[in-house]
């Protein structure tokens, strides 16, 4: 009998674990079904469930091939998670808005969630690479794509579908970053179903943990061309925010 690839054991794995977590969670509800439940762009309740289970999915998925993978993903999804909660009713959106909250004396939940995932994208650099200017690039990468993954979390599916597209194609490299591209796809194809139908939703919780495994895969599946490259697009989406968001919102 032949072994499945270890880039399928990660696929099927992350999909399992993500299915059952927002099976269980739908179940159980810890803290009551309220703190599980928010209102979506048209109007329609829906859950939290997969978000959460995204994250702890993503986590375990990609630290079982790096530790320090799943330590940042894990991170991204608790900052996330902090905005939730904490951040819920704010209407300020964009590092810019909650920057100048900052400078006004004002912490806001999406500061924290800021500034938590980006030292958290930097250690897991510091530790995926060795040189130190690829450590802050692979730093740049991991915070950006876990930002860019929630700015595109704006219409059901979107986010989704992006980590799709951007998490499969990493599956052909070799070693460990394939298994993580492998690991993010795999969460990704277990949420879209219920995303889509507008039963769940990925909230930051899920988007940023989702996006941070894409950036951890990308970091090790790339050099220091890759990384500037990655770098570069992670930062621009971020300077262009809001017409990012704008775009996804316009597809079909």
């Amino acid at each position: 009998m032949i072994a499945p690839a270890p880039r399928t054991r990660s696929l099927v794995l992350a999909a399992a674990l993500a299915r059952a977590g927002a099976t269980v969670l739908r179940a159980t509800a810890p803290g009551g079904p309220e703190h599980w439940t928010r209102t979506n762009h048209a109007g329609r309740a829906v859950g939290l469930h997969a978000g959460a289970a995204a994250a702890l999915a993503a986590a375990l998925a990609t630290g079982r091939v790096r530790p320090v993978a799943g330590c940042a993903v894990l991170a991204a999804g608790a900052c996330g998670a902090y905005d939730d909660v904490a951040g819920a009713g704010d209407p300020r959106r964009g590092f810019r808005a909650h920057l100048a909250a900052l400078r006004d004396g004002e912490v806001t939940s999406g500061a924290v969630k800021l500034f938590g995932i980006s030292a958290a994208g930097l250690l897991a650099g510091a530790v995926l690479k060795e040189r130190p200017l690829d450590k802050v690039l692979a730093g740049v990468v991991i915070a950006g794509a876990a930002h860019f993954v929630n700015l595109v979390d704006v219409r059901p599916g979107r986010a989704a579908v992006a980590a799709l597209a951007l998490g499969a194609p990493g599956m052909v490299k070799r070693g460990p970053a394939a298994e993580l591209a492998a690991a993010a796809t795999g969460v990704a194809a277990a949420v879209l179903p219920d995303d889509l139908r507008e039963r769940e939703m990925l909230g930051d919780t899920g988007a940023h943990a989702l996006g941070a495994a894409l950036g951890v895969a990308v970091v090790a599946g790339n050099g220091r061309a890759g990384l500037v490259a990655h770098a570069a697009a992670v930062v621009a989406a971020a300077v262009y925010g809001e017409q990012v968001s704008g775009w996804a919102r316009s597809l079909v």
